[in-house]
């Protein structure tokens, strides 16, 4: 009867599960290159691992995306050469080790955002003239569109094809993707991007965090109206960025809140944070043996991310002198210059598996750069961290790690080796970082399904129902009057004020009636 039941129970998971074997759909791919894309990657591999048919378009100059044999890659030119990109990329990260002035800070970041949009808006551009790829594109019967949002120029192809489609990305730094989802976001406990704040802030903290936000609209405005324009041109029709942005008909989000801080969302929202962690993979020889020989002390796994390739050998001396204060075996990730004051303990490594390492049981420590990557495969496998933000969210990321008590943040530009020295000690040594990220971690992995599960789940749907039109709020169909309900309290206000001066004519009425009766004078009586 047992072995009956068990067959009967795995007919009916065989049945549920026939549609995702069976029906392969068509879909389009339009990433965004650098570490956005290996956040991607897993969800397109397992797509098509399922049977799906995967299509990427992609620009012919490009770092990480490259070719695959398991999905298709159309390419379309772009007026750079690979070595002007590189050059690009190589100067952000470069110019995070420069002290500048506030008002540096300011012009550097908008010339930053002018060099990128012009790069992204000339790639866009090109893709949308390349009339042969077009004509394939319009030919492939695609089901769905899987784009980052940071290049939004796909949401113009699937608006052109007239397709659905499911954005990827951790959040839009100017919070447009607050208002292209229409999702609420006070900024009286809804930190902004960029601030650094926590959602516990003072008035003088409120006050900034409302100016940063007028701040950053007018950059998302500068940073993307112009797709807007020329949306306008391709579809001829008019349509905004912000409009272009809202016929998203999902939200794949890559944070989760177990680390970010409690907010308002919307219907159409996914939360799939943490879905870079991977389960544990075994230590290739080499990587073993140096976890071994670190002994009792264990390890300490060092990087700052793919785009920082070489440090000023100042600051790297300093880092490598408060390594070297640490009895740990320090993993350090690196292809700059080595450091002449190197330790025995620290070993350069041009790349290492980060993830598998914070797994061992002998990882005592991660320093970062509060990439989002490495935040969350810290806190899938509890390792305490000190954290070296350099730009973009790394900043508030840091914040929020700090906030809970899993970790120590610096100032990279002006931490000393004794700073950098005392918070590796600090992490290691007082057990409450090791408590607190420990919790964080059992909160974040107690779920009913893994974040890529969950992330594929809902592209199947979009494919599956032709879009999610049941999630989408009428508040998208609202003018600013209409969705502050601006002309309801107009009326409203008019209909009380109508009330009031009626109800006050009434009663001088009433008054004069009953006052002159009382002061009218009675005729006297004659003999």
């Amino acid at each position: 009867m047992a072995s009956w039941a068990a067959s009967w129970a795995a007919v009916v998971v065989l049945f549920l599960a026939w549609p995702s074997l069976t029906e392969g759909r068509k879909l389009l791919v339009v990433p965004q290159d650098g570490s956005h894309w290996l956040s991607m990657r897993p969800v397109v591999e397992e797509l098509q691992r399922r049977g799906h048919e995967i299509t990427l378009v992609v620009p012919e100059v490009n770092i990480l995306i490259g070719t695959s044999d398991v999905y298709t890659v159309k390419t379309y030119p772009v007026p750079y050469t690979r070595e002007e990109f590189e050059f690009l990329i190589s100067s952000m990260s470069n110019a995070v080790f420069t002290e500048l002035s506030f008002v540096e800070i300011i012009i550097n970041v908008y010339e930053r955002a002018y060099n990128i949009t012009e790069l992204m808006l000339s790639s866009c551009r090109h893709l949308l003239n390349d009339r042969e790829l077009i004509q394939y594109l319009r030919e492939g019967d695609f089901h769905a569109l899987f784009i980052d949002p940071m290049f939004p120029c796909g949401q113009i192809v699937a608006e052109y094809l007239s397709i659905p489609s499911v954005f990827f990305l951790r959040a839009i730094p100017c919070g447009f993707d607050d208002a292209a989802t229409q999702c609420p976001s006070p900024t009286s406990y809804v930190p902004r991007l960029l601030t650094g704040f926590t959602d516990r802030m003072v008035f003088s903290e409120r006050v900034k965090n409302m100016l940063f936000s007028f701040y950053t609209m007018g950059l998302c405005h500068y940073i993307y109206s112009p797709y807007g324009h020329l949306a306008s041109q391709f579809l001829q029709r008019e349509i905004s960025a912000q409009e272009l942005f809202g016929g998203a008909s999902l939200w794949l989000l890559r944070y989760d809140f177990a680390f970010e801080f409690s907010r308002p969302v919307m219907p159409s929202m996914v939360f799939i944070g943490g879905i870079n962690c991977a389960g544990r993979k075994p230590l290739s020889q080499e990587f073993q043996k140096l976890v071994d020989d670190s002994g009792e002390h264990g390890i300490v796994v060092f990087s700052l991310g793919s785009m920082v390739s070489e440090i000023p050998m100042k600051k790297a001396m300093a880092i490598a002198e408060a390594l070297g204060t640490v009895p740990q075996t320090v993993l350090w990730r690196y292809t700059g210059q080595a450091p002449p004051n190197l330790a025995a303990n620290t070993k350069l490594i041009k790349w290492l598996p980060q993830n598998d390492l914070l797994a061992h049981p002998k990882a005592r420590a991660f320093i970062t750069h509060a990439g989002s990557h490495g935040i969350y495969e810290g806190i899938c496998n509890a390792v305490p961290m000190v954290l070296l933000p350099l730009f973009g969210d790394q900043m508030d990321n840091a914040k929020r790690i700090e906030s809970r008590g899993a970790g120590v943040t610096l100032n990279v530009l002006q931490m000393t080796a004794q700073d950098l020295s005392n918070a590796l000690k600090t992490v290691i040594n007082d057990p409450s970082y090791k408590e607190n990220i420990s919790r964080l971690s059992a909160l974040h992995l107690d779920r009913p399904i893994h974040p890529l599960d969950l992330a594929v789940h809902w592209v199947e749907f979009v494919m599956r129902h032709k879009g999610a039109p049941h999630l989408r709020p009428a508040a998208h169909d609202l003018n600013w009057i209409q969705y502050h309900s601006l002309d309801v309290i107009a009326f409203l206000l008019a209909v009380v004020s109508v009330t009031l001066f009626i109800v006050i004519k009434c009663c001088c009425f009433c008054g004069r009636k009953c006052c002159g009766q009382k002061r009218r004078p009675q005729k006297s009586k004659t003999h």
